[in-house]
């Protein structure tokens, strides 16, 4: 599998109280199947769709119970590297870059409005092996900030993204690309008073599905909440939920869509 470039996101996990719970959840939605519990590794287990690795879900280790929710990692060459630009930058970081086992090493960090990310340095496990356009496959990732300014300047510093600005009045969107225009990474997204108050930012995540209406009836039926949509955009269909333990994600239709391609211009 070829390396995938800084800055790349490269996997997501999430902490869940009730580990089966999600399980069930996420299987029933997204088809995934699971691994063994790594007992060594806080009974760390991971998600396959279609038998190629997903994602992963773990349950909180003893003091860090709270709401559950997903953590987008960006790949990286050298993770204590990643850390200090992160520092110089102005993010926090809250785990210190460590090995885990021969699999690779990660840290935690905040970035300087209060999102939360992860970078993983792979060793043996290298990431996602999924297709973005493969059922359950994570396929698109939003960073949502009240304090757009501040993740503009942060993930371009510490990743070397480039920028470009959605020609919209009425939403302040960004896209961060890597190399070229067309190689998108992520999005940046600016959290309007329609968000409550006490929701922090974060990093919002996109499972690809082959039927957004199927999943948000199937999601809803176990528990989940509808938080937006379904919409239909250029993008594919989609609709924001929250998971039975709170955790927040999207899922998508890439296959189904509507509407031109919005305009973007560069950010220099």
């Amino acid at each position: 599998m070829a390396v995938k470039p800084e800055g790349t996101p490269i996997w997501a996990d999430a902490m869940f109280s009730d580990v089966e719970g999600a399980k069930s959840f996420y299987g029933d939605i997204l088809g995934w199947t699971f691994g063994e519990e790594s007992t060594e590794f806080g009974n760390y287990t991971q998600a396959y769709a279609n038998g190629k690795a997903a994602a992963a879900v773990v349950p909180p280790m003893p003091g860090q119970e709270g709401q559950s929710q997903w953590c987008l990692y960006f790949a990286s060459s050298d993770a204590g590297a990643s850390a200090a630009k992160i520092r110089e930058n102005g993010g926090e970081i809250l785990m210190e870059p460590m090995a885990v086992g021969e699999f690779g090493s990660m840290c935690l960090a905040r970035d300087p409005g209060g999102v939360v990310f992860g970078v993983w340095q792979p060793g043996t496990h290298k990431g996602f092996e999924t297709e973005m356009d493969q059922h359950g496959a994570l396929c698109w990732s939003e960073i949502f900030t009240r304090e757009p300014e501040k993740s503009d300047a942060f993930f371009p510093a510490v990743f070397g993204y480039g920028q470009q600005q959605m020609e919209d009045g009425e939403m302040d969107f960004r896209l961060y690309t890597l190399g070229s225009k067309e190689n998108m990474a992520l999005g940046r997204m600016k959290m309007t008073d329609d968000f409550p108050p006490d929701i922090p930012p974060w990093i919002n995540v996109y499972f690809n599905v082959p039927d957004c209406d199927a999943a948000v009836a199937k999601a809803t039926k176990l528990g989940g909440v509808l938080r937006f949509g379904p919409m239909t955009s250029p993008f594919g269909r989609f609709a924001a939920l929250s998971d039975p333990q709170g955790a927040n994600f999207s899922v998508i239709d890439t296959g189904t869509t509507e509407g031109d391609m919005p305009k973007l211009s560069d950010v220099s």
